[in-house]
């Protein structure tokens, strides 16, 4: 068959131009690698979070953030000395070099403090690896180009999520969780090639548009201080709504990922049980998210725009809670979780990344580094004491329920509009690019 008749219809299956297939299957990949590694780890994170006591989740979030309020100035003071071209590979090669370490240290005696250690260990690992990855791709892609290929690359992330939940269920076994460790600091060096290619293929114009200045360069550090990127969030109406949309998302998501550890840990006191349990139940939202990231979600959001993306789950969410109200069973709960996380993957978090599009780099880099770590730990923290609060005060799950469907109402609504604005940013930016 001809070369380039296939790579019309490759591009025509996942909304690509020809010229935009490579960089999108080597972002595709990039994410492949990543979620296989984390979604590995994954299902001991849940287990250590049990062992450490349900009852102190709430100390655990709170200790995710703080570590998280430490590592962004640090993140931040980085990228003012390293170049994008190479930035990436820093941030990736640390957290590698950390999963030596685990890996050498689960080969002895555990103890609570070495679950607890790695549990907010890993919280903060997924975050700053998935954000970075994200930020590459809105510096290599432009807007429109990420309405039509972010839900394919997003795909990546739920074939690693697939794939990532049946390894470890598999290799937990003969493996053991060291042996998943090292396992998962392969698949994240592999996810530096991948980048590398990006990369490439940026700085030979690939994307078909100039840097807007000479700072805009990936081969130069980004500008500003540790705290540039707070900074910039604090003086941006549209960063501080992204906030807003953050800390819902995390509040809605903490409220019912304690009834899950909560209901798992009641069913399942074996650890290797728990987790074959989070495995399989990541299984099953990985494929339901990627059916959705294939054939749903990029042409979506081109006929319907990002609002759509960012109000569609919220809204469902908060019917499910009001449900919850009513009839306040395992099995409603576990339906949430699973609509909420594959709602999360397909829709919400494609078109959260579509809000960072039309922006400079450095809102690409750092301020967005800001919201997707310290704003959304703070969310985990504050909702977690909330959460365990109206338990506290009230019988049964009915508050909780309640205060869980308030917050996705105005989730849903605060994405339709961040959706719009972000739709008019790229229509503008489009029409300055091309004024004919």
């Amino acid at each position: 068959m001809d070369t380039s008749l296939l790579a019309h219809r490759a591009g025509a299956i996942i909304n690509a131009e020809a010229h935009e297939l490579r960089p999108a299957l080597n972002g595709f990949l990039l994410f492949v690698c990543l979620f296989a590694g984390y979604f590995m780890l994954r299902p001991i994170r849940e287990s250590m979070g049990i062992t450490a006591g349900v009852e102190n989740l709430q100390w655990l979030f709170t200790a995710t953030f703080l570590v998280m309020l430490a590592a962004v100035p640090l993140f931040a003071w980085l990228s003012a000395r390293v170049p994008r071209l190479h930035f990436v590979d820093w941030v990736y090669g640390f957290f590698c070099t950390n999963l030596l370490l685990f890996a050498a240290l689960f080969l002895g005696e555990e103890s609570p403090w070495l679950a607890r250690v790695f549990y907010v260990w890993i919280s903060v690992y997924n975050l700053f690896v998935v954000s970075v990855a994200w930020s590459l791709m809105a510096d290599v892609f432009d807007s429109a180009q990420a309405k039509r290929l972010f839900a394919f690359i997003a795909a990546g992330a739920s074939v690693g999520g697939l794939s990532g939940p049946a390894l470890s269920a598999l290799l937990i076994g003969p493996l053991g969780e060291s042996g998943l460790m090292l396992l998962a600091a392969v698949l994240l060096g592999a996810a530096m090639w991948f980048k590398r290619q990006l990369m490439r293929w940026r700085e030979r114009g690939g994307a078909g548009r100039p840097d807007a200045a000479p700072s805009e360069s990936p081969r130069r550090p980004l500008p500003g201080n540790p705290f540039s990127g707070m900074t910039a969030v604090l003086k941006s109406p549209y960063l501080l709504g992204i906030c807003g949309f953050v800390v819902l998302l995390a509040t809605v998501s903490t409220f019912l990922y304690f009834e899950q550890a909560r209901v798992v840990a009641e069913h399942f006191p074996d650890r290797e049980a728990q987790v074959r349990v989070f495995g399989i139940i990541d299984f099953v939202v990985q494929a339901g998210a990627l059916l959705c990231q294939l054939f749903i979600t990029g042409r979506l959001a081109q006929r319907l725009g990002v609002g759509v993306l960012l109000a569609m789950v919220p809204l469902v969410m908060c019917a499910g809670f009001i449900g919850l109200i009513f009839a306040p069973g395992f099995g409603l709960i576990a339906a949430l979780m699973i609509v909420r996380r594959i709602g999360e993957y397909a829709f919400v978090r494609p078109g959260r990344e579509m809000l960072f599009a039309p922006l400079d780099a450095e809102s690409k880099y750092k301020a967005k580094n800001f919201i997707d770590t310290v704003v959304y730990r703070a969310g985990d923290a504050i909702s977690a004491w909330a959460k365990s609060a109206l338990d506290a005060l009230s019988q049964g799950a009915g508050m909780a329920a309640l205060v869980g469907a308030l917050c996705a109402l105005l989730w849903g609504l605060l994405g339709w509009r961040l959706g719009e604005r972000a739709d008019r940013r790229a229509n503008l930016s489009a029409a300055r690019q091309n004024p004919a």
